[in-house]
């Protein structure tokens, strides 16, 4: 196996992006729902309510972390809004499902979503089961990756040693407060929108395209190791 995976004991993912493709666009029609959200919020227009929505976002990490800070919006109102999507993008993945399932050690998910939400997606991949622990944008009193906030939370709440755990995500920025705890980080350059904002390659050990066939490579050589 390569070196820097054989010490894994803990596996954890982001969600949207990682573990189903960029190319879905599922996150668009949570987007839709985001603006539409502010648009009512604020009773303005649909062009405002993007200028809004995007500058909350670049601002504070997401849309609803802005929204609470200047608009005291309640977040399990907001999140059950714009979550509350169709996933008929998204299909089962049963390579991914397999792959999941042999790796050694155990598996979280690590979202800025939130965990009703996160379940669905996870149950409509076919990895619903797959998964030791969840820690979502409720766990994290809302503070969104990359706040060191929840790293340290989900490493507290399930006893990993970060120096043993690697997270796999989709934006290169969330993987800065990963590293400097000691973890080994992948990065996900499927085609995320903003993926790639504010990249570091010092706080990136791999990057890759797709999880499914990069964890099937990597315990492949394994085997034969």
């Amino acid at each position: 196996m390569d070196p820097r995976f054989a010490h894994i004991t803990d596996w954890i993912f982001d969600l949207d992006n990682t573990l189903y493709p960029a190319s879905t666009r599922l996150f668009d029609l949570i987007d839709e729902r985001m603006s539409a959200y502010v648009q009512r919020l604020l009773d303005c227009g649909p062009d405002e309510a993007k200028r809004v929505q995007k500058g909350y976002f670049r601002e504070h990490g997401t849309t609803l972390a802005g929204l609470m800070t200047h608009h005291a919006v309640n977040p399990h109102h907001f999140l059950d809004d714009v979550h509350d999507i169709a996933l008929d993008r998204i299909t089962p993945d049963q390579r991914l499902a397999e792959v999941l399932r042999r790796l050694p050690g155990r598996r979280f998910v690590f979202t800025n979503g939130n965990a009703s939400y996160a379940e669905r997606v996870l149950t409509a991949i076919g990895i619903g089961e797959d998964f030791h622990g969840l820690v979502d944008i409720h766990a994290c009193d809302y503070r969104p990756k990359p706040d060191a906030h929840g790293y340290a939370l989900i490493v507290e709440r399930f006893g990993i040693d970060p120096r043993k755990a690697v997270l796999v995500e989709d934006m290169a920025k969330n993987l800065k407060p990963a590293k400097a705890l000691g973890m080994t980080t992948v990065w996900v350059d499927n085609g995320s929108d903003h993926g790639s904002h504010l990249h570091d390659p010092d706080a990136i050990d791999l990057t890759i395209t797709d999880v499914a066939v990069w964890l099937t490579e990597l315990l492949e050589q394994a085997h034969v190791d």
